[in-house]
Parts: structure tokens; C-alpha cells; sequence
């Protein structure tokens, strides 16, 4: 993975990051070769993009970088989704900044 691809990021006020990341690994990973801890977790859905996590006790942070700026947009709304779907009992704030 290339480092000077745009990246998009957030981060996500939540008492429950750690099983979000848990989560939305393990919903990715029957379609990609996803590594995940307690704390930390990693997406790789193409050669040219990628999805990050860290949970820490107060937030999830999500780190979102793509070969092509287009696709930006497109993964933060699914990533946003999914994570809205896992998180249905709390309402999250999840703002992406470029």
C-alpha cells in the first residue's frame, strides 16, 4: 500500500469502538484478507485501497485511503452504513474529513 494515496478519516465518540472494529472485520472478512485485534484493524479491499481501524476506551478512529479520490467518497458512505447497521442501539456522529 502506497502512502501518498488520499486519505479520508474520522473519528467516531463511542464506548463500544472496540466492538464495532470487532464487527465490521469480521463482516469484510469473507470477502478480504482482514488482520483485526481488540484495538487495531485492517481492510484491504484492492491493491489501491484500505480501511483502518483503532479503538480506543472513547472513540473509533477509521482511516480511509484510495489510490483514486472518486472512490473516497463512495467507501465513506459504506464504511458510514455499515457501521450505523452494527451500531443501531446509539446514534453515532461519523463526519469525514479529507
Amino acid at each position: 500500500m502506497e502512502f501518498d494515496m488520499p486519505v479520508s478519516t474520522s473519528t467516531v465518540a463511542t464506548a463500544h469502538a472496540s466492538k464495532y472494529l470487532h464487527q465490521l472485520c469480521k463482516h469484510w472478512s469473507h470477502r478480504f484478507a482482514v488482520e483485526f485485534t481488540a484495538g487495531i484493524g485492517r481492510v484491504p479491499s484492492s491493491d489501491t485501497a484500505e480501511l483502518t481501524f483503532a479503538a480506543d476506551p472513547g472513540a473509533l478512529h477509521l482511516t480511509l485511503s484510495a489510490a483514486d479520490p472518486s472512490q473516497l467518497e463512495r467507501y465513506d458512505t459504506v464504511v458510514a452504513d455499515q457501521l450505523k447497521r452494527f451500531a443501531f442501539r446509539e446514534e453515532l456522529d461519523i463526519t469525514w474529513n479529507a
